[in-house]
């Protein structure tokens, strides 16, 4: 599952690393891809991303195997491959590179069988990067902040999620929009998800992710919300998030 969505800023990543991290503690063994070379993926789940021998870089620009970038975090079940700055220069170096479009999904291929779930953080633009991660994906879940420009640039990831399932991966799917940092306190939180429901209908989750400073300070921790505060009211959302996003695949 791509963890996709252009705008920065719309909690992508706190979103793939909470997610992760609450399917994992519901005993499925999950592996969250670092794609953004700002690697706040892996600080977040408290892997130094600093001076890191391999990355996702090298599974991308040296056919490393994923297998070997691989590190376990301190929630159990839940496996990072971390992302260096050096993913940075991936995206201009994988421009004249074979099937550069493909890399990852080969990668995923040879371990997808040690996983229950692989969630795939992709930057916040529609280079490259972002494209392999579509590329490799059956599903694409979309965090909408809701906020006035929540549907704003929407449409553009729509059509470049099309363009990749009419040329690359054809079994793509937009299946998930999670609507993240409500504020109950505002009228307009309540509209936006309104709209996201009208626009989207069955594909957006029950689950709304509040506005919540627990959630901004996991991070800097190096822990999910699950493990940081699990009584809080974001830990509560995106364990029942998780569990939404589980139900929905489970036959």
């Amino acid at each position: 599952m791509a963890v996709a969505n252009q705008k920065g800023g719309v909690g992508k990543t706190t979103t793939a690393v909470n997610l992760g991290a609450a399917l994992a503690d519901m005993g499925l063994r999950t592996l969250l891809i670092d794609l953004d070379p700002q690697g706040n993926a892996s600080t977040g789940l408290g892997i130094e991303n600093r001076g890191l021998e391999l990355s996702m870089y090298h599974v991308l620009m040296h056919e490393e195997s994923l297998d070997n970038v691989v590190e376990p975090t301190d929630v159990k079940g839940l496996f990072v491959a971390p992302a260096s700055l050096d993913l940075a220069g991936a995206e201009i170096e994988l421009v004249p590179a074979f099937s550069r479009e493909q890399r990852l999904k080969r990668a995923i291929e040879a371990v997808i069988d040690d996983y229950d779930y692989v969630l795939i953080d992709c930057p916040p633009s529609l280079g490259l990067l972002t494209v392999n991660g579509l590329s490799a994906a059956n599903e694409v879940l979309v965090p909408i902040q809701c906020e006035y420009y929540a549907l704003e640039g929407l449409g553009q990831l729509l059509r470049n999620v099309d363009l990749v399932k009419r040329n690359l991966n054809p079994t793509l799917d937009l299946s998930t929009i999670l609507c993240v940092m409500y504020d109950a306190r505002t009228k307009l939180a309540g509209q936006v998800v309104t709209e996201v429901r009208e626009h989207f209908g069955e594909k957006v989750l029950r689950s709304v992710i509040p506005r919540s400073v627990r959630l901004s300070e996991a991070p800097s921790f190096g822990q999910p919300i699950t493990t940081f505060d699990p009584r809080s009211r974001g830990a509560i959302a995106y364990r029942d998030a998780a569990k939404e996003v589980h139900a929905n695949v489970t036959p």
